[in-house]
């Protein structure tokens, strides 16, 4: 077979009739081995969630929407070979964790690419789509939350160009793990 590269694929946001392909790659991604440091939910909470959970996600982060976009990369034959969602918060607001929102800035959530997509570019493409659209919203820096122990995906985050911006929160599942703010600033 031959490797593929970044460029094979298309990188685009999820339309929201595309529902039952979003859960079907997240609940791919929950059974990744790393998903339970990566994500904060769990393959069974997931797979028990009703459609009409999914319609919602996929009309919240697809296509048109302001305050959410969830980027997919798109081989030739329709398979989605990943996934990463940017949701914009505002200033002045809190994040999802309870933390004060100081500048208007994208947050990188549900980053995901299954394995034998790895190691080609695609991840750098995915985030320079989420990124640009997170700019094209008036954000002023793109952050992400990685847990201390996910090196792999630190290194991945590094090489699309975020860095430690010394900030450690307490990982939800387990207050005594961090996990770690990596940002892009504008």
């Amino acid at each position: 077979m031959t490797r593929l590269t970044s460029g094979d694929y298309v990188v685009r946001a999820i339309r929201p009739a595309e529902w039952e392909k979003v859960r079907g790659l997240r609940l791919d991604a929950l059974r990744d081995p790393a998903a339970p440091l990566a994500f904060l939910e769990g393959y069974e909470e997931a797979a028990a969630k009703a459609d009409l959970f999914w319609q919602d996600r996929a009309a919240g982060s697809g296509e048109g929407s302001a305050t959410a976009q969830q980027f997919i990369a798109e081989l030739p034959d329709g398979s989605w070979a990943g996934s990463l969602t940017v949701l914009i918060e505002e200033a002045g607001t809190e994040d999802w964790a309870g933390f004060p929102v100081e500048r208007r800035q994208g947050h990188v959530v549900g980053v995901y690419v299954r394995p034998e997509h790895r190691g080609n570019g695609l991840i750098k493409a995915m985030f320079d789509a989420g990124v640009s659209w997170a700019w094209g919203r008036g954000a002023e820096r793109v952050r992400l939350l990685v847990h201390e122990d996910n090196e792999r995906a630190q290194g991945a985050y590094r090489k699309a160009g975020f860095r430690p911006s010394g900030v450690r929160v307490p990982f939800v599942k387990d207050a005594a793990q961090n996990e770690l703010e990596f940002v892009l600033d504008r």
